[in-house]
């Protein structure tokens, strides 16, 4: 398997991150993306950086730039890292080139994605995982991992995941990924808080208004997560379930807390921020939409995330990029 020929199907931002690190380790790649990366990629080194002093240029004989899915057929692994909304479109284009045997791993936000190329190529290997850090484009071909974690990846074959073994990208197998999947997309809710506030993760962060509409957001996931009989995961010691108590806490008890969870850089932003900057369609259906299916599901409201989408849906609609608001414009109870 370490020789596997891999291509990512989705060269944005995570995808150009993890199939640098793997091209970089002498893996056969194949970015497959739209042109527009491909054009700055031929412009400039792919430049990947990260909070841990990374500083790596991988040049355009390390691996290959392709727009066209015909290069699908060539995969043993295909890593899919397209946003979710484009999800049921790639399951499509490997159905018609891919090869039956090209193994499939999502590494995408949301809880649905796996489930989604399972059901149009049935009788393939889908595995679903879960990316735990933040990958900022910076233009010039670089691509800056501002967050720290390693990659889940739902399998109880470890050989699987050979291919993926390089330095840089630490990457772990887990029997059930449920918990996590939906762990991460408690976290997550934070990246339209990020992309409506216009401020660093750090920055933001800080301000303990932010952390009550945040702690606001996650109190509602977790007790529909209850209702419905699932146990997310937490990061590191810390159960999730601790979390909006955490967030809630005056800054400076928050910060030492919080530092032994997770590690941000200061330019570190959110995924969100930079789609409402690039003008892009948000994955907001992905994150607070999938807790307001499950509010809808169970019979309950979920006014939280019902209010954080009408922001963002707001803000794509006027493609003016990040509004700027302050915590009392998104949630005044919370904040």
């Amino acid at each position: 398997m370490s020789k596997a020929r891999i291509v990512i199907a989705g060269a944005g931002n995570i995808g150009c991150y993890v199939g640098g690190l793997l091209a970089a380790a002498g893996r056969p790649v194949t970015l497959l993306g739209r042109e527009r990366i491909g054009r700055e990629l031929r412009e400039h080194p792919l430049r990947l950086t990260s909070l841990d002093g990374l500083d790596l240029e991988i040049g355009p004989g390390s691996f290959r730039f392709a727009s066209d899915p015909g290069a699908l057929s060539e995969a043993d692994l295909i890593v899919v890292t397209v946003k979710s909304g484009a999800t049921a479109e790639m399951a499509g284009l490997i159905a018609s080139h891919a090869s039956e045997r090209a193994i499939v791993i999502s590494l995408q936000n949301g809880v649905g994605n796996a489930d989604t190329l399972r059901s149009a190529l049935a009788g393939r290997r889908v595995l679903a995982g879960m990316v735990p850090f933040n990958v900022l484009h910076l233009g010039n071909g670089r691509f800056h991992r501002g967050t720290s974690g390693d990659l889940v990846i739902e399998t109880s074959d470890a050989t699987l995941l050979e291919p993926m073994a390089v330095p840089h990208l630490g990457v772990r197998p887990i029997d059930d990924i449920t918990a996590v999947a939906w762990g991460k997309l408690v976290i997550n809710l934070n990246n339209a808080l990020n992309a409506l506030s216009g401020l660093t993760l750090h920055e933001q962060l800080q301000d303990r208004r932010w952390r009550r509409v945040l702690a606001a957001q996650q109190s509602e996931a977790l007790d529909l997560l209850r209702l419905a009989g699932v146990d997310p995961a937490g990061i590191g010691k810390f159960p999730l379930k601790w979390f909006p108590t955490v967030l809630r806490l005056p800054t400076p008890l928050f910060r030492r807390l919080a530092s032994s969870a997770v590690r941000i850089d200061r330019q570190a932003r959110s995924s969100m921020w930079d789609d409402l900057e690039r003008r892009r369609p948000t994955e907001i259906a992905e994150l607070q939409g999938a807790v307001v299916d499950l509010a809808r599901r169970l019979g309950r409201p979920a006014p939280v995330s019902e209010r954080i989408i009408a922001l963002i849906r707001d803000a794509e609609a006027k493609g003016e990029g990040s509004p700027g608001l302050d915590p009392a414009q998104v949630l005044p109870r919370a904040a």
